[in-house]
């Protein structure tokens, strides 16, 4: 029996496993794209979808890509599952993986996704925890390469929080070979622990002029994510001078890109000039959701495709 991969991080993969992957997912959107809809590796496969969060993009993007692979996607919300009454995580895994062929898993405590790997008897991706958001870097490495070319030896600039996407970031920089430059309050940096896993792969400043300069992408994220909303006026404070906008990108290089994850506080975190702006990819990258972990749930299940 084949060893069974997880995707909780990017450390999950490998370097050349994450460009195999990224390209696999460039060809198979040309491949929608140009109509063909005849390939379906994943035929009479089920993805079970869990969600202790709210979702937009990531929901649609896997049970979109599940019907496009030619599979089936069951959306699980945790008020009508046993899992929102107080089901053990193992026996839940137990359970759900022995009906499905891959679980995805939208929710607040990382260990809860390793809890579930631990104890599942098939793939599992993580699709977001209050840590890390992979599969949201999957879909910005695609970006990038489709706008670039290959983003290895560039400076990405991440402004805001040190939150999942930052950490997500962090790990990127490390397997995909480049370098990333945090701008953020003192108070809102990353965990420690990750400043020191990838110190030769960051840089922290407290200026984001400084840190956008010469940067090949700007990327930034909401001032209070999900489960942080009576901290708004706190945050708006303290991240006042942290707003990406016209003179900030003009500090990047010319051919700079930017991104954001969405949803979008438009002239909080970033303008709108510069959200509807020539040098924006956002609803691109949003769309890269999509094909990105259509592969990724191929990798999982069927094997990686060059």
């Amino acid at each position: 029996m084949a060893e069974i991969r997880h995707f909780l991080t990017l450390r999950d993969f490998s370097p050349d496993e994450l460009k195999t992957l990224i390209q696999r997912a460039i060809t198979l959107k040309a491949a929608w794209k140009a109509g063909n809809r005849d390939d379906q590796p994943l035929k009479n496969q089920t993805l079970a979808m869990i969600f202790e969060k709210a979702s937009t993009r990531t929901r649609v993007s896997f049970e979109a890509g599940m019907t496009q692979l030619g599979g089936h996607a069951m959306f699980l919300s945790a008020r009508d599952t046993q899992l929102g009454r107080g089901e053990p995580i193992e026996d839940s895994a137990r359970v759900i993986s022995s009906m499905t062929d891959i679980i995805m898993i939208r929710t607040f405590s990382h260990q809860t996704v390793e809890t579930f790997a631990e104890y599942s008897s098939v793939p599992v991706i993580n699709a977001l925890t209050d840590d890390y958001h992979p599969c949201q870097l999957l879909a910005d490495m695609m970006t990038y390469q489709e706008h670039r070319g290959d983003i290895q030896g560039k400076t990405v600039t991440y402004v805001g929080d040190g939150n999942n996407m930052c950490h997500s970031w962090m790990v990127a920089a490390k397997q995909f070979g480049f370098h990333l430059n945090i701008a953020c309050p003192d108070a809102y940096q990353p965990k420690t622990s990750l400043i020191k896993e990838f110190d030769a792969h960051i840089s922290i400043s407290a200026d984001i002029n400084i840190a956008a300069k010469g940067s090949a992408l700007v990327v930034t994220d909401v001032w209070a994510s999900m489960g942080q909303e009576e901290e708004q006026k706190i945050r708006e404070k303290a991240f006042a001078p942290f707003q990406v906008n016209e003179a900030v990108m003009a500090l990047a290089q010319d051919d700079a890109l930017f991104m954001h994850c969405l949803p979008a506080h438009r002239e909080e975190e970033v303008t709108t000039a510069v959200l509807e702006g020539a040098q924006s990819v956002v609803w691109a990258e949003a769309e890269n959701r999509l094909h990105a972990q259509k592969a990724l749930l191929e990798a999982l299940t069927v094997g990686f495709v060059s």
